[in-house]
């Protein structure tokens, strides 16, 4: 073989081997910036596409369709346990993960219900369902006092000096926990009693509400349009410094509750028919890295699980008692998966409630 053809040969193995060197991840939106992607390609000498979901009902059903070629997955909590029992997971491989030691061990924790032993997920974004608020326009109203309590939300007597004001997210899970909660019941019950208890506190404070809304609530915050949001903490993290960037003459403000809350833990997974598992433990271990995480939180105001972070958050981060939540403190609770059973009795009472009978 001459010098130029075997060249040539050379020229196309070499292109099909970096060709080959693609990670395939499903990920949520807006989950992982642009320059930390960068990063990572750089760092593996290799590509990274991404596609995107909106929630894990939206991944599981895609995966229960037969989609194919994804490395990775990031399902929340209650979803790994999910998968793992559709057998979809394989086991991480911790001799390739030597950042795994900068996870914080409270969030391994709350993972071990539904993923024992922590043997299939990595955690990377925690979020709480929580109250944002226009704390100037609440002590205007009198219940400034009442924004680290669920009764900001559901009680009648509160309600009725900021009627018109509240949002709320348009989700069954979220609003029953947070009513259970309320009731001071576990935001996991399934028993019909505390379900039907949580239903109808949500009736007598609906009327108070101006909207179920998972959509807007971010910009109506913002622009003091409603003073009270039940949603999702790196959301109102965003209404926060959008406000201040904008100036407004108010201050928006987000707490726990004292009665609990729900803590979303998203974990980054591999699947059994991964196509390059290899790449996908050098992901989850740059992940873990302390400055890489870090991002995570600098960005979208995310609760962090890699403790490592913390030495590269931003001073107003550091600053942000939701985001430095410790998970050993606080009572907050991981949902839980549905039977189908369950599942199918909260659909009737969830639309029972929406249409007001």
């Amino acid at each position: 073989m001459n010098k130029i053809a075997l060249a040539a040969l050379l020229a196309v193995a070499c292109g099909s081997a970096a060709a080959a060197d693609v990670l395939h991840i499903y990920n949520w939106n807006n989950a992982l910036s642009p320059d930390t992607a960068k990063r990572f390609e750089q760092s593996c000498k290799c590509r990274l596409v991404q596609d995107y979901y909106g929630d894990n009902e939206e991944m599981l059903a895609k995966l229960a369709a037969g989609a194919k070629g994804y490395d990775m997955v990031f399902p929340t909590v209650f979803a790994v346990n999910t998968l793992l029992k559709q057998g979809k997971l394989q086991p991480l491989d911790k001799s390739k993960l030597p950042n795994w030691k900068n996870l914080n061990s409270g969030y391994l924790q709350l993972n071990q219900p539904f993923d024992p032993g922590n043997r299939h997920a990595a955690p990377t974004v925690v979020s709480l369902t929580l109250i944002g608020y226009n704390a100037t326009q609440l002590q205007k109203a009198g219940v400034a006092d009442k924004a680290n309590s669920w009764a900001l939300v559901f009680d009648p007597a509160v309600l009725a000096k900021i009627k018109g004001k509240v949002t709320v997210l348009d989700s069954q899970r979220e609003l029953m926990a947070a009513a259970l909660m309320y009731l001071g019941k576990d935001a996991n019950s399934a028993n019909p009693a505390d379900w039907k208890a949580a239903a109808d506190a949500i009736r007598k404070a609906k009327p108070y509400w101006a909207a179920f809304n998972n959509q807007s609530y971010i910009k109506e915050l913002t622009v003091g349009n409603i003073w009270v949001a039940l949603g999702y903490s790196n959301d109102l993290f965003q209404a926060q410094q959008d406000a201040k960037s904008a100036k407004r003459p108010f201050e928006l403000a987000y707490r726990p509750q004292r009665e609990g809350n729900v803590l979303a833990i998203d974990n980054m997974t591999i699947l059994k028919d991964a196509p390059r598992p290899d790449l996908a433990h050098k992901f989850i271990n740059f992940m873990l890295d302390g400055k890489n995480a870090s991002e995570i939180s600098n960005q979208i105001g995310a609760t962090n699980p890699v403790k490592a972070a913390e030495a590269f958050f931003k001073p107003q981060i550091k600053a942000n008692p939701v985001i430095m939540l410790d998970p050993s403190k606080g009572k907050y609770v991981a949902l839980k998966d549905l039977d189908v059973k369950s599942r199918r009795e909260l659909n009737r009472l969830w639309s029972q409630v929406k249409i007001g009978s």
